[in-house]
């Protein structure tokens, strides 16, 4: 079996969004993984930032670990030509298989798919089941209302203030790049 030196489980959508940034971020992000040699760990789509994480990836030499349920082959176009694709009977499954192989977790623009796998890691690193690294790689501030909703959490009683300490948040590709080369070492 073939070791990697670090996995990164990128979540993020299977649609390109409205903004043009948020597409070429996905690029960035594919490009910055396989130049470090951090395999990539994603939903096995070939469409949205999905797809063009892992083609740009793949371009540039990277490694692809991608895992799809069979209910979403169709829809999200199964990207079969990766290193390792894994296909799970459902969706929980999927997530348990991406989060485990991983050493960090990006989370890109994307829908209500992203925020599940979010508050998922979230929660169990809340929880103390982890310590893998959450990073929102927050483009154009897409993820500012989100932060805004951990903050009133937090304000509100809900949890902890330590909540907010396991979110790092990236801006923009090059400070991503900073932050997972400072939470892989």
């Amino acid at each position: 079996m073939t070791t990697f030196p670090k996995s990164v489980c990128v979540y993020c959508g299977s649609r390109d969004g409205g903004n043009p940034a948020y597409a070429a971020a996905a690029t960035q992000t594919g490009q910055m993984l396989a130049a470090h040699g951090w395999r990539l760990i994603y939903g096995a789509g070939d469409v949205g930032l999905m797809g063009r994480v892992a083609k740009a990836v793949q371009a540039a030499g990277g490694k692809t670990f991608g895992v799809i349920p069979t209910h979403l082959m169709e829809k999200e176009v199964g990207k079969r030509d990766l290193d390792s694709f894994v296909i799970t009977e459902t969706m929980h499954e999927r997530k348990k298989v991406m989060f485990m192989n991983a050493d960090a977790v990006v989370v890109m623009p994307g829908g209500a798919g992203s925020l599940d796998e979010f508050f998922e890691a979230l929660t169990w690193r809340q929880l103390g089941l982890h310590a893998k690294p959450i990073i929102l790689l927050n483009i154009d501030g897409f993820w500012d209302p989100l932060k805004s909703l951990l903050d009133h959490v937090v304000a509100s009683g809900f949890a902890d203030a330590s909540l907010l300490s396991f979110v790092i948040t990236a801006n923009d590709v090059a400070t991503l790049e900073t932050a997972l080369r400072d939470a892989l070492a």
